[in-house]
């Protein structure tokens, strides 16, 4: 494993040594420092020691589930965690995206998506702040000025869907659940209403889309919830 203090620091957690090897040809493709952990303790050590910019997650380990391990993490630091894991079903996803990982990757999955997404939450946790005015392609949303424009023109956004661009916008990338959004957005006594979130989802897309239906920005996670596309 690399060990330069100047790059990346990734700690993989997984106690399969064929997906160790897998990530570490992988990720040789980056300049990275890798770190590994074969365990939950382990993983919660290393985190400490080794300090990394990235944790890559699996979720069975073999003394404690991964959830538990974001559960303990998150209760100190908020390094962004990508989690891999063999579990398809949208509540494992749900779950741990909500219990606080910012990404969540199903195996096997492609070298190429694994970089990218690696990529976009170094990307968000270096940037601290955002900046004033977030561009991306025709759209242009000034933080400072609370001001959403297409090609230069602005468009008329209701207060709500304003917060729930904004919250897009400041993570940009990482996927958010329904409830994550909801609690957010409408407080705690919308949890159980989802309708309220994909109405204004819709409103925003029609107001900020070539096509509604082929949707640029606000990408669709079925089941589990949504990612602004940045």
């Amino acid at each position: 494993m690399q060990e330069d203090t100047n790059l990346p620091r990734i700690l993989i957690v997984d106690d399969e040594p064929a997906i160790q090897r897998f990530l570490k040809i992988a990720l040789s493709i980056g300049e990275f420092a890798l770190f590994q952990a074969e365990s939950g303790h382990a993983a919660l050590s290393a985190a400490v020691t080794t300090k990394p910019d990235v944790i890559l997650l699996d979720l069975g380990l073999p003394d404690m589930d991964g959830i538990e391990v974001i559960k303990s993490i998150r209760q100190w630091s908020q390094v962004p965690i990508i989690v891999l894991s063999v579990r398809d079903r949208e509540a494992d996803k749900v779950k741990a995206l909500d219990t606080g990982a910012d990404d969540y990757l199903t195996k096997p999955f492609g070298v190429a998506e694994l970089l990218a997404r690696i990529k976009v939450v170094l990307r968000r946790s270096l940037q601290q702040i955002p900046d004033p005015i977030f561009r991306i392609d025709e759209l242009e949303v000034d933080l400072a000025r609370r001001l959403v424009l297409i090609r230069g023109a602005k468009v008329s956004v209701t207060p709500t869907e304003y917060e729930l661009l904004r919250l897009f916008v400041i993570n940009a990338g990482k996927v958010l659940t329904h409830s994550q959004i909801l609690k957010q957005i409408w407080g705690a006594g919308y949890m159980e209403q989802p309708h309220v979130l994909r109405v204004n989802i819709s409103n925003l897309r029609h107001k900020l889309e070539k096509d509604a239906s082929r949707p640029r920005y606000i990408i669709t996670e079925s089941g589990v919830g949504y990612r602004f596309q940045s």
